[in-house]
């Protein structure tokens, strides 16, 4: 199967990225600038890309992410710290920014004759971001499938979909990916902060699944306190 990986350099898109490349047969990575507050994780998309040998390409949807205002990630909106199970995260959604990266990944996909698009969208973002829920990737595959009737036959491969970042944490430690050259963080400074609710999602994960996680995070004890005010929350 013949794939290509929508890949932000994070943790989830990485992982995601050396498990096709084991499992199929991984034919190029793309990324997006949309406007995004930095750019750090570009250049882990690109290390990642050099890592497996293919080939990488940045799409610049900066001037569409532009219009997509509102959101702590395109905006100057501070990021706000905490665990992604709290309200306050919904600062941090793009407006249909799945439907539009997957749509431009499609077309490429079907100009390249390739049989997959692969996305990291996993079960632990269903609570902020509609456009990685079960619903919306089986209703955009449909959609694609009649919009490109008679051209492609594109799959759209989400192996994450109903799991959690653990296994994916669990599934990186299995694939050997250099966790450490991965990057999740909102923030954009010079190492990871720590505390915006990624930071906090993949310290957690990676505690919950017991593996060694080299990453310099510049507070590596806050997800703690993030965790416990979360489940008091919900007590």
């Amino acid at each position: 199967m013949k794939t290509l990986v929508v890949c932000s350099g994070g943790l989830d898109s990485v992982t995601l990225a050396y498990k096709v490349a084991h499992e199929h047969t991984l034919s190029t990575l793309i990324s997006f600038d949309y406007g995004q507050r930095h750019k750090k994780e570009l250049n882990h998309a690109k290390i990642c890309a050099d890592a497996l040998n293919v080939p990488h390409s940045i799409i610049d949807i900066s001037n569409v992410g532009a219009q997509l205002s509102g959101s702590a990630l395109t905006d100057n909106i501070d990021v706000p710290d905490g665990h992604y199970a709290e309200t306050s995260m919904k600062a941090t959604v793009v407006p249909n920014r799945n439907a539009i990266m997957l749509t431009i990944a499609y077309g490429i996909a079907s100009a390249q004759n390739l049989n997959a698009v692969a996305t990291a969208v996993h079960g632990g973002d269903h609570f902020i971001y509609p456009d990685c829920r079960p619903a919306f990737i089986k209703s955009f595959e449909t959609m694609q499938n009649h919009a490109l009737n008679g051209l492609s036959n594109i799959k759209l491969y989400t192996p994450f979909l109903e799991t959690d970042k653990t296994e994916i944490a669990r599934e990186a430690a299995r694939l050997n990916v250099p966790i450490e050259k991965t990057w999740s963080c909102y923030k954009g400074e010079d190492i990871h902060c720590g505390r915006c609710g990624t930071c906090v999602e993949r310290i957690e994960a990676c505690h919950l699944a017991n593996i060694d996680d080299p990453t310099q995070y510049k507070d590596p004890d806050f997800w703690q306190s993030a965790v416990e005010k979360t489940k008091a929350g919900a007590a």
